[in-house]
């Protein structure tokens, strides 16, 4: 390279949402701070623990166990299409916050953990454990954030995302829930 041409680096950004847009449903929630949304999921059992979860017009959502198990491995587990949710609710949520403040993302990718407990068996003859012994005891996430911000602005967006994430408070909070037969 001759001493007069400088290196340019280029950075590609991801694909933006509608600011206009964001802002408006913003403007909505304000205006309406009780109003809420319904999901609905149709769940269909296949045979020994593969399901088929139908949302909407979209292919299913496949669910299995792994063989140690006694699922046939085929997709992923109950738990981590939990820990899926929760990873996608905060990218969303990233992606607002950052759209709202005007940062520009380059990077955003999230490793989610989360440590579950299934000692009693799905209630079949394990352990004899009480509803908080179950289930996810820890869940970490860590965010590989990159854009046109300081690394404090960065941090600002993840620590709003969390706090506001539906599906982070729907795992962090007690929820009521029926499940019955109809």
């Amino acid at each position: 390279m001759s001493q007069d041409k400088q290196p340019t680096t280029i950075t590609a950004y991801l694909r933006p949402i509608d600011r206009d847009g964001l802002l408006a449903f913003a403007k909505r929630g304000r205006d309406n701070p009780d109003r809420q949304g319904t999901n609905v999921v149709h769940t269909v059992c296949e045979g020994q623990y593969r399901t088929l979860s139908y949302v909407g017009d979209h292919d299913p959502v496949v669910v299995d166990e792994p063989q140690h198990l006694f699922g046939q491995d085929t997709a992923p587990a109950p738990g981590e299409i939990a820990l899926s949710g929760l990873g996608g609710c905060l990218a969303v949520g990233i992606t607002a916050v950052a759209t709202f403040r005007n940062v520009r993302l380059s990077r955003l990718e999230l490793r989610i953990e989360g440590d579950v407990g299934n000692t009693a068996a799905w209630g079949a003859g394990g352990a004899p454990r009480e509803p908080f012994q179950m289930g996810f005891q820890a869940i970490r996430v860590s965010v590989d954030l990159e854009g046109d911000a300081t690394r404090e602005e960065l941090e600002e967006i993840v620590r709003q995302a969390n706090y506001f994430s539906p599906v982070a408070n729907s795992m962090r909070n007690p929820i009521p829930m029926d499940v019955s037969l109809f």
